[in-house]
């Protein structure tokens, strides 16, 4: 039987597979739209469907709709503007590198998450979790290292960009958990999708303005392409509702840690998608992933 208190890891694992979905799509949109281009599509084309969300939980709750408070606006800040960040470059990642390997780049945000957690919302973790976290984390660090000198640096600039990548995903993790436990009131599903639409409201604000001032034969473009970004659009705001849903109930870096299971689905895209083999350091690196998931499950 699932309890509320272990919702979480369900949402955790849907939220992964929109996630994989929408990174996918973004990727083939890259190329004719730009990496910024490609970074608005899940924001422009997400929030109305964060709208429709909102409307059926409110519908289903009978919550009343809260008005921000001081608190909220902060953390909503850092949450969006970090994801903005570390979409873009995640995607310039992905551009140098192949999918798998700039994911598992992506998946060390799980540790940074945990020291950012702790550091700015107090978020406590068990000695046998922090265990879990370290031991997916190496797994995900074996995955990505390639051997040799030369090769190695010549990696080194996409090697850097997705490990900043993740670092800024951790601080929007942070961020919107933030956000969440500030809403006063309402059911964990209310405050989970209340803050998704501010914070996909203010992306899209943001990032439509730039693209506006600095590259409006983008925004053109993006219209165009309105079919598959309609789907990007869906596929990131559903990852996002379960990721939020699923930080209201336990800490950032819990969620961040089972969300590991995101480079499995990954190879699954890469190997029938894009036609990435497999390694056997990789799948060393996978089999060491799925322990610290299942570890950090079972605890």
């Amino acid at each position: 039987m699932i309890s509320t208190a272990t919702l979480w890891i369900p949402f955790t694992i849907t939220a992964a597979l929109g996630q994989v979905a929408r990174n996918a799509m973004q990727r083939s949109l890259t190329g004719p739209l730009g990496t910024w281009g490609a970074t608005n599509i899940r924001f422009l084309f997400g929030f109305p469907f964060s709208l429709i969300f909102f409307a059926v939980v409110i519908l289903a709750t009978g919550d009343a709709v809260p008005w921000p408070t001081a608190a909220f606006w902060p953390w909503l800040m850092l949450g969006a503007l970090s994801q903005i960040i570390a979409t873009g470059l995640m995607l310039l990642a992905m551009n140098d590198r192949s999918f798998v390997v700039t994911t598992a780049y992506l998946k060390t945000e799980a540790i940074q998450t945990a020291i950012f957690g702790f550091v700015f919302l107090g978020d406590h973790l068990t000695a046998l979790k922090v265990v879990a976290i370290l031991i997916a984390t190496i797994g995900v660090i074996v995955t990505a290292l390639r051997p040799g000198g030369e090769k190695s640096f010549a990696e080194l600039k996409p090697t850097i960009i997705g490990l900043v990548a993740a670092a800024a995903f951790a601080l929007s993790a942070i961020g919107f958990r933030g956000a969440i436990i500030t809403v006063p009131g309402v059911t964990f599903v209310t405050a989970a999708s209340y803050t998704l639409v501010f914070g996909l409201f203010v992306q899209t604000l943001v990032l439509t303005i730039y693209l506006l001032l600095r590259a409006p034969e983008i925004l053109r473009k993006i219209l165009g392409l309105w079919r598959p970004s309609l789907f990007a659009g869906f596929m990131g705001a559903f990852a996002s509702q379960f990721w939020f849903l699923a930080f209201a109930l336990t800490a950032a870096a819990n969620v961040r840690t089972l969300a590991l299971v995101e480079v499995l689905f990954a190879q699954g895209v890469a190997y029938y998608s894009f036609k990435q083999p497999l390694s056997v350091r990789e799948l060393s690196g996978i089999a060491l992933i799925v322990a610290g998931v299942g570890l950090l499950v079972a605890v």
